[in-house]
């Protein structure tokens, strides 16, 4: 499928799940869209669980969320850190309100449950933080992937393949 003239936005930060940032980064890229890499800090380069670095090319502060039609969080253990910034929120939030793509994979629910995109949506993650996701509002199910209008969840890196298939549906649906 042809996204050019997409822009999705991808959050990064310390311990990210390396396959569920460059998977999505480069099948993205693959099909057209525009990606770019938010974090903290602009120009940081930030170590993923075993080392591998990325490089964010914008902060948070940095975002217009109306000029992005997407945005993904990885797993790992970043998400933990990215929700610490209010901003990353805001922007999530604001991308959902207006009906953009807003995808998570793995333990990245957890940004979801901080902007408070779940309430009484369809969704999945990583085992461990199902009760934090329930509590927010989600309707958790044990699945590859769950689509919910345009919220794209999946559980693991093995789900990447249907995750991204839906994500790209979601994003050329628009």
């Amino acid at each position: 499928m042809n996204l050019t003239g997409k822009k999705v936005v991808i959050f990064v930060d310390q311990q990210y799940q390396e396959m569920e940032v460059w998977y999505p980064y480069y099948r993205l890229l693959e099909a057209g869209c525009e990606v770019t890499l938010a974090a903290a800090e602009a120009g940081k380069s930030y170590p993923s669980k075993t080392g591998y670095p990325c490089v964010s090319d914008k902060s948070y502060d940095q975002i217009d969320p109306a000029a992005y039609d997407g945005i993904i969080a990885p797993g790992g253990f970043a998400p933990d850190f990215i929700r610490r910034h209010p901003v990353s929120s805001a922007i999530m939030a604001a991308i959902n309100a207006r009906g953009g793509l807003v995808a998570a994979i793995c333990h990245g629910l957890w940004c979801c449950c901080s902007a408070n995109v779940l309430r009484g949506k369809r969704c999945t993650s990583f085992f461990a933080i199902k009760d934090d996701v329930v509590n927010a509002g989600g309707v958790w199910e044990d699945s590859e992937v769950v689509v919910d209008g345009n919220l794209v969840s999946s559980r693991k890196p093995a789900d990447l393949p249907a995750f991204m298939r839906a994500c790209i549906q979601v994003l050329a649906a628009q």
